[in-house]
């Protein structure tokens, strides 16, 4: 079996496949390129990364509900989910206030999304981590303390 025929005929489908969406519209270039924000990822602080998402001033918000353990027995692999009863979300990030670049997760959701994520983050200690909602052009947020036993990053 000629395992090299077979690389150059999937790559060549997913190639047609990509042009047939973009000349139909389908998708922009900007979501095949998969564009993201270099400056807030990184970004040293919270302020900075705060700036560089362009929320300046962040109201707290009981609409969005950070999920994660209190005690995180490995930092290395911390469950974190955040759920917005918000109306009109268009993105979310999660950040890690003590680790060497606080934005650990963003995630742009397209119309009609629900707004709900799951992922695990990196933490090099124990860390106050935010959940960061954008809906309607606004900026809110919720924060939790999350206690780390074993540090993830190098600790």
């Amino acid at each position: 079996m000629n395992n090299q025929r077979r690389e150059i005929l999937k790559a060549g489908g997913g190639l047609g496949l990509f042009g047939l969406l973009a000349a139909a519209g389908l998708i922009t270039p900007g979501e095949a390129r998969a564009e993201w924000n270099k400056a807030a990822f990184d970004a040293k602080t919270i302020d900075e990364t705060l700036k560089a998402l362009g929320a300046t001033a962040p109201a707290n918000s009981a609409d969005v509900q950070l999920t994660a353990p209190d005690i995180a027995e490995n930092g290395a692999v911390v469950p974190v989910g955040v759920v917005s009863t918000l109306a009109g979300v268009e993105a979310i990030a999660i950040l890690v206030e003590k680790n060497p670049n606080p934005l650990a997760a963003s995630f742009m959701l397209p119309v009609g999304t629900e707004p709900s994520v799951q992922t695990r983050v990196k933490m090099g200690q124990t860390s106050d981590v935010y959940a960061l909602v954008k809906a309607g052009g606004k900026f809110f947020i919720a924060k939790k303390e999350i206690k780390v036993t074993l540090g993830g990053c190098g600790g």
